[in-house]
């Protein structure tokens, strides 16, 4: 937490979002926002060196215009911006290193109309060392319109069943931080994250775990399923969740938390749960080598459909026992 924001920017509509989403996280810390450009150097048979240095300073002109203008409307902010030339995920997975908070607008100028998340900000949220935040294009605060927004059936497959359980849009209150909770696995960075963020936007925190029937037991819309089996399922995952938040609820009295337990797929949960919420804060296993480190399913699919900025928080694999396979 005591490392400084590090915003990529790269003058883009989204970029500039995540910019200025970064400079209310870093107010919020108090703590220096770095702004990075990043470019790779021109080949010199493509380019002589007065066309080289050119292509250098309009990347560092662009940085301190976003500077001054981000210092003019948040009073009180400490930044500072750096061009690297360098290819962009590289540049910022070497900021990572030192950095508190890592903030990427979904996008930059590359790819094309229709691309959720683009190479550059999947790249750094699966490999950076320090929690890493993607911004859509809208200026910060601002939640994602329904019309438009990509559709909670794209993440998961599930569909609609009006089943007791299953997440509700209309039950989902704007304005909330929604955390993804695996009561049975690691919660604890992907906790600690959810309930800070809750905490410094004195927003409610919406806890969703999402769970499955028992392998052996038939699938949750057929009739063999009895009712109170279903209920007795439910009442162990809830005592699941209460018991995994208990250290934080107790760490962080102020934070109003909501534990939704909901019988559907995750992604779906999330994506649905996802519409005008703050942030949605989600968990990534890490590896000590930036090769071995990649995306869940779960993560991958809010990072591509979630209608809100998206926290991807690292935590340690959890070692393997001398019986695990």
């Amino acid at each position: 937490m005591s490392g400084p924001v590090v915003a990529g920017v790269d003058g883009s509509e989204r970029s500039l979002a995540a910019a200025d989403w970064a400079a209310r996280e870093a107010l919020d810390r108090a703590v220096p926002l770095l702004l990075l450009h990043a470019s790779p150097p021109l080949p010199p048979r493509i380019s002589p060196v007065p066309g080289a240095d050119a292509w250098e300073n309009v990347g560092e002109q662009m940085i301190r215009q976003t500077a001054t203008d981000l210092a003019g409307r948040h009073p009180g902010l400490e930044v500072t911006g750096e061009h690297v030339s360098a290819p962009a995920d590289e540049a910022l997975l070497t900021a990572a290193r030192s950095a508190g908070l890592m903030v990427v607008g979904t996008r930059g100028w590359g790819g094309f109309d229709g691309l959720a998340v683009g190479s550059v900000a999947l790249r750094v949220a699966t490999a950076a060392d320090c929690p890493v935040v993607t911004v859509p294009g809208r200026r910060a605060g601002e939640a994602a319109d329904a019309e438009g927004a990509p559709g909670a059936e794209e993440a998961g497959g599930v569909e609609e069943t009006g089943e007791v359980g299953v997440a509700d849009e209309a039950g989902v209150e704007a304005g909330e931080v929604v955390a993804a909770l695996d009561a049975h696995g690691r919660v604890a960075e992907t906790a600690d994250f959810a309930f800070r963020a809750a905490l410094a936007r004195e927003a409610r925190l919406r806890v969703v775990h999402a769970w499955a029937l028992p392998a052996a037991a038939p699938s949750a819309w057929m009739i063999g399923v009895l009712e109170e089996d279903r209920a007795m399922w439910e009442d162990q995952e809830g005592q699941a969740v209460s018991d995994a938040l208990r250290p934080w609820r107790t760490r962080y009295p102020q934070v109003d938390v909501l534990p939704d337990v909901v019988l559907l797929n995750p992604a779906q949960a999330l994506v649905r749960s996802s519409a005008g919420a703050l942030l949605l804060v989600v968990g990534r296993r890490t590896a000590e080598r930036v090769a071995e480190r990649h995306l869940g399913p779960v993560a991958h699919a809010v990072l591509h459909h979630a209608r809100c900025p998206v926290a991807v928080v690292p935590h340690p694999q959890p070692k393997k026992t001398p019986n695990s396979a």
